[in-house]
């Protein structure tokens, strides 16, 4: 069984707007969401200060104490993320979705950071159990989100954890994408969340791989850039629902785009230093899936996380598989690095442009690296561009590489 797979459903929460049309305009006229972090300024050897929060995330009233026990906000984010997904599809509280039809791939980069300073301060630090609750290993553990996700859609398909860092979110969409090609599920959510913590800034700031650039974060993070200093770490989330062409049509279901190839693989030889050679392959791997030559991709969103060593691997193996004349930006100059949100949330804003027409530049590249591989980065006023079929790579620690093609609808 081979069967097409349509995204029916989607929808997103940024830092820069939790909306599309609000996402839309922001990405227009070049906003960012990078500030100072106050609480982080008094930890003791922090180099960075800087993340790109949601600032406007309001628990809906309709979440229980009794639903929403056992999240923390990067459950939060992606419960609220997958209702607004479902209801967009036309599928929330409809019979697939608790008859064990729809299954869900999801992942985050860790669990909720809050929850893992209340076990460990307690049980290490105090070497006591008071504090710790029933709930606080739930919220804290790597498949939370799409635990949290079967218990409060009371989904009866396949959970699928995709804890990958900065992958987990593409990892989750390419899962489940192979879930309803090969006819092991009718319908599959899929998509990545993550929550701002200064733990995950300490993590890369450790190494040397954060911006710096305390006093200006209306410069940084800048991907490509010849004066970037590093990334900066950002939270969010995005959801998709995913399902067959015929099951779409049938339904009269709006369509957004067919996902049309998948490549994931490993580089296996260095836990934190990407290979060029990796990154060539797993595009080439979407391709094949795909069925498409490289020349019938119009655009490709980039990683781009602004550290010198992604950003010159990176554009040597997309140089290596496109030539230098492909169109690719970054978003992250606007939302920073959302880590296990990124490839989900990347993906939304991608696919929302190539609707539109229109592709965002790489925000803050004002003059691109010279030892970067020549490719067509888009810059200042973004492009305007009709394009079928559009890319998304990430890649993650571990070698972990992920590349998606979707053909616009």
């Amino acid at each position: 069984m081979n069967r097409r797979v349509v995204i029916t459903g989607m929808a997103g929460l940024s830092p820069i707007g939790s909306d599309w049309p609000t996402v839309s305009l922001a990405l227009k006229v070049g906003k960012s969401a990078v500030k100072i972090m106050p609480d982080w300024t008094v930890v003791e050897g922090l180099r960075t200060h800087l993340g790109a929060p949601i600032e406007d995330f309001v628990v809906p009233e309709h979440y229980t104490r009794k639903l929403i026990r056992s999240m923390g906000r990067v459950s939060l984010l992606a419960t609220r993320a997958t209702e607004l997904a479902l209801e967009d599809a036309g599928l929330l509280d409809c019979p697939e979705q608790t008859d064990g039809r729809m299954g869900a791939a999801f992942g985050s980069g860790t669990g909720s950071p809050p929850a893992s300073q209340v076990f460990f301060n307690s049980l290490h630090t105090n070497q006591r159990l008071r504090g710790i609750s029933s709930t606080t290993y739930i919220k804290m553990m790597s498949n939370t989100c799409v635990a949290n996700l079967g218990q409060f859609f009371k989904l009866k398909g396949r959970l699928i954890p995709t804890c990958s860092a900065c992958t987990s979110g593409s990892q989750a969409l390419g899962f489940a994408y192979e879930a309803v090609k090969f006819g092991q599920q009718d319908f599959m959510i899929a998509g990545g969340a993550e929550e701002l913590s200064v733990s995950e800034a300490a993590m890369f700031d450790v190494l040397y791989a954060t911006s710096i650039r305390n006093n200006a974060p209306e410069q940084t993070p800048a991907p490509f850039d010849c004066h970037r200093d590093g990334l900066v770490i950002g939270e969010g989330s995005a959801s998709f629902v995913l399902e067959t062409l015929e099951s779409a049509t049938a339904r009269g279901a709006r369509i957004y785009a067919e996902l049309l190839g998948h490549g994931a693989n490993s580089d296996g030889e260095h836990m934190t230093a990407p290979s060029v050679a990796g990154m060539q392959r797993v595009m080439e791997l979407a391709l094949d899936d795909a069925g498409l030559e490289p020349q019938n991709i119009g655009y490709v969103n980039a990683h781009g996380t602004a550290t010198e060593v992604g950003d010159l691997a990176e554009s040597e193996a997309t140089n290596r598989v496109f030539g230098s004349s492909m169109p690719i930006s970054s978003l992250k100059g606007h939302i920073g690095h959302t880590m296990g949100a990124c490839g989900a949330l990347e993906t939304w804003m991608t696919l929302h442009m190539a609707r539109e027409g229109w592709f965002a530049p790489t925000l803050k590249l004002n003059e691109v690296d010279s030892r970067c591989a020549p490719l067509d980065y888009l810059q200042e006023e973004g492009r305007s561009m009709d394009v079928d079929y559009v890319m998304c790579n990430n890649f993650a620690f571990g070698g972990i590489n992920t590349s998606l093609i979707f053909k616009q609808q």
